[in-house]
């Protein structure tokens, strides 16, 4: 008798978007059907997971409803559409083979750490997979980084070099087990496995010497003995070393020509956490082991076990528990030698000025002449993923650093879709699709569709060929993902960056107009896309290092009103200008800027550390600014300023890496009181020095921030004595108060009253909290990144999101919009 012919039968076709391809969806199913004893079919498509079902309509109706509120643990449903279809009468529910589909793509999964299941059974002797490297299920491992093309399945990823053996092909087709349609799914027997090449610093490796548990052994013995390894992740290679290990970490700082930046620490677990750091609070805990498995910033207690070298004068460390098979076993290892947690300096592994290294042939050639080994492997990384970074504080929760491994490259819904700006699925340009181009610094490419961006894992700095050749293959991998042809290219207005340059390039070559938008407008669009108020009047203190401003000046204290659904932003107000002497040379030596700061503002150098400092050439050539205005920049930085005030208190005078003075100012901060570990401020009493950082302007003028009051006060209290702590506090608070002065005369002004916070500087928390605090004693809304960085790396959210607005505004009349390098679109500046 026919099941379709029986009237207590019903049928429904459901689609279903979001995350899930590659996180056990279509195992789930299969599962909730046989418990419903319903029938079917299910399938990927481009766009996600179609079905069908059938049986009773109890059975169906809560099939539907399972499938929303039993999700797997790494999926995410986005849209779900459901309709009746006539019924079939099929034997059982099915897992067909993946298909294509119109319409918008797959959101494919990032990669994510090794589950507990997994943990369990590869500490088991008794497993199967007992200590296998690369152990996975459905519910975690690699996604993204092996990833060639969607849908996602094994044939598309770099797993397809590794066929399957007899009983890992019966769990991937058993419906009840763990590894039912697991992609990534292998063991020792014929998954990929591990190897050991020696190395030497002025030499290149000499190739695979051992594998399988020998490599391991000699991995592990080459840390125990202090020496620097190249470590094949997930995503690229790391350098490594026993970061308790002074003499190895001073090694690798000097192979790596990185004198001072930090490196991120790795421990196996959170015993090995709290052994460094502060993590009893329980969302640090949380954050620590996620699924994402960021390096998180948290204060270093006393007594760790760490060298000094490791983030030199910072007071806290950047922790990353162990996400993937391999590192467990290495560190397991390891303390298994020495009884004690084991903590690894786990820093990207690419030559100074380089991007990450993951491939192996490159990994020999560049990173062989830094090491004395290689830990590899024989799994092809498709897409290079870096860590993540988050910075953490009971004050101001979670503060994103860089959005990449464990986030990326899931987007970012900026407003309510529109089906009708969505990208056909053919190859062809939607009306509405962008491709964001980024920054220069931090970057990341993003492409925007139908009110959703979806935004690269992070790619870095632009200042290298090898940099900039990265970059297009990560825009070409986005593209390629989400089937997209841009119907128009966004990129920073600044006319010397290569992205700015290579957009236009890019541009020329599919006829399609270039956006060029303010880089501060971009930072404070990105900020409302991630909130959904692009639709919305938000005001907006933007504080970075450099961004190239519409009056051709370099701008970066900057109070801008973001009108116009995100497409305009008015400058209403900003820092008065620091004087920065021989431009870059003054970035990279803040005390030259600091010296020109107290002539400007009538001051001597007496009495201060810059006297000592300065050498005599440098003094001279200081003055001659000075009196003459030779080789100087003006900018309205508030990057630049917190320079001067890292300078004139001694705590930074010359900088190696990028923020150094403000992060280490940031520090000296900290140290004023015990209280930050418990609530991430200075002072709830407002018992703080208070300096003067007056706000000037008022209606119908640009409101400015007086830079020289500051310096003037705080050079007379490092005259009388007062400690470099208590200065480095009141100066946060000092500008903290300044700026919600002035965002609170804009408000008054404008009768917008909520006030976005973004820029790199705000990565610094202690500002982030006092701001965030004066701004609501003025009766202001704040809203703050909890999801894309303030920095750079969330620029090209922003960018992505104007340019959608002026597609708009500005919609094509035809597929493609003939243009020429010459003869742009260009967004203007307000």
């Amino acid at each position: 008798m026919s099941v379709a012919s029986q009237v207590q039968v019903e049928r429904r076709h459901v689609e279903v978007t979001g995350v899930v391809q590659g996180v056990g969806m279509r195992p789930h199913l299969a599962r909730i059907a046989t418990d419903l004893a319903v029938v079917g079919w299910c399938r990927n498509t481009t766009a996600g997971v179609v079905l069908e079902v059938e049986g009773r309509p109890e059975a169906v109706s809560a099939f539907v409803d399972r499938l929303v509120t039993e999700l797997p643990p790494l999926a995410r449903i986005d849209t779900l559409t459901s309709a009746a279809v006539p019924c079939r009468g099929e034997a059982e529910f099915v897992i067909d083979a993946s298909g294509p589909a119109a319409g918008v793509r797959a959101l494919l999964p990032p990669d994510t750490a090794v589950c507990a299941d997994c943990l369990t059974e590869m500490s088991d002797p008794d497993d199967r997979r007992y200590r296998h490297p690369f152990i996975t299920c459905t519910n975690c491992g690699p996604r993204l980084s092996i990833t060639y093309d969607l849908p996602y399945d094994r044939p598309l990823t770099s797993l397809v070099d590794f066929p399957m053996c007899a009983r890992c092909e019966g769990e991937y087709r058993n419906p009840a087990d763990r590894r039912f349609h697991a992609q990534p799914i292998g063991c020792h027997d014929c998954g990929p496995t591990v190897w050991w090449s020696v190395g030497s610093a002025g030499s290149s490796a000499d190739g695979v010497e051992v594998g399988g548990e020998a490599a391991l052994a000699a991995a592990v013995e080459a840390l125990a003995a202090g020496k620097i390894l190249a470590i094949k992740g997930i995503g690229g290679y790391h350098l490594a070393c026993d970061a308790g290990n002074d003499a190895a970490v001073q090694e690798l700082r000097g192979r790596k020509m990185r004198p001072d930046k930090p490196f991120a620490v790795l421990v196996r677990d959170l015993v090995g956490a709290q052994t460094i750091a502060d993590c009893d609070d329980p969302t640090a805990r949380e954050i620590l082991l996620g699924p994402q498995r960021p390096i998180v910033l948290l204060p270093q207690r006393a007594d760790a076990p760490v060298s000094a070298a490791v983030a030199p004068r910072l007071g806290e460390l950047g922790v990353m528990v162990a996400y993937a098979p391999l590192h467990h076993l290495i560190l397991t290892d390891l303390e298994s030698r020495t009884g004690r947690p084991a903590v690894l300096v786990m820093t990207s592994g690419n030559a100074s000025g380089e991007p990450l290294t993951y491939r192996d042939e490159d990994a020999h050639r560049d990173l062989g002449p830094l090491v004395d080994g290689i830990l590899g492997h024989n799994r092809d990384i498709v897409v290079p993923v870096e860590d993540s970074v988050v910075a953490w504080s009971a004050a101001t929760g979670v503060v994103p650093v860089r959005r990449s491994r464990g986030y990326a490259p899931l987007p970012m819904q900026c407003t309510s879709p529109d089906p009708g700006l969505e990208v056909d699925g053919s190859g062809q340009a939607g009306p509405h699709t962008v491709l964001a181009a980024g920054a220069e610094l931090k970057n990341t490419v993003a492409v925007g569709s139908g009110g959703r961006v979806h935004i690269s894992a992070h790619v870095g700095d632009l200042e290298t060929l090898s940099a900039r050749r990265a970059h297009q293959k990560v825009t070409d991998q986005l593209l390629a993902f989400h089937r997209s042809r841009p119907a128009a290219v966004v990129a920073d207005l600044h006319p010397a960056y290569s992205s700015r340059e290579w957009a236009r390039h890019y541009a020329a070559e599919l006829s399609i107009p270039v956006v060029e938008v303010q880089h501060h407008h971009a930072h404070l669009a990105s900020l409302a896309a991630e909130h959904g108020r692009l639709g919305e009047p938000l005001l907006g203190l933007v504080f970075d290092g450099t961004g190239y401003g519409c009056d051709g000046g370099i701008w970066g204290g900057e109070l801008l009103h973001l009108v116009d659904g995100g497409a305009r932003a008015e400058r209403l107000g900003h820092l008065g200008t620091v004087r920065l002497p021989g431009g870059d040379a003054g970035v990279r030596n803040p005390v030259r800027t600091a010296a020109l700061a107290l002539l400007d503002a009538g001051l001597t150098w007496d009495g201060t550390p810059i006297a000592d400092e300065l050498s005599p050439v440098e003094a001279q050539v200081i003055r001659a600014a000075h009196e003459r205005g030779l080789a100087t920049t003006e900018t309205t930085s508030m990057g630049r300023l917190f320079d001067v005030i890292a300078a004139v208190l001694g705590i930074c005078h010359r900088v190696s890496y990028e923020a150094q003075a403000a992060i280490e100012l940031e520090a000296a901060a900290r140290g004023v009181s015990r209280q930050w570990r418990k609530t991430g401020t200075i002072s709830e009493n407002r018992s703080v020095l208070k300096l003067a950082f007056p706000a000037n302007g008022g209606k119908g003028q640009t409101a400015t921030l007086d830079p020289g009051e500051l310096v003037r006060d705080l050079v007379g209290h490092v005259r009388t004595g007062t400690p470099v702590p208590v200065l480095a506090a009141a100066a946060h608070e000092a500008i903290a108060r300044g700026s919600a002065d002035l965002a609170a005369h804009a408000a008054a002004r404008t009768g917008t009253t909520v006030v976005g916070l973004t820029g790199g500087v705000f990565v610094n928390r202690l500002l982030l909290a006092a701001t965030s605090r004066a701004l609501t004693e003025h009766g202001l809304t704040v809203l703050t990144h909890q999801h894309v960085p303030a920095n750079d790396g969330g620029l090209a959210l922003g960018q992505a999101a104007v340019g959608l607005q002026w597609l708009r505004d500005h919609p094509p009349a035809a597929p493609t919009h003939p243009t020429t390098a010459d003869s742009k679109e260009i967004h203007p500046c307000v």
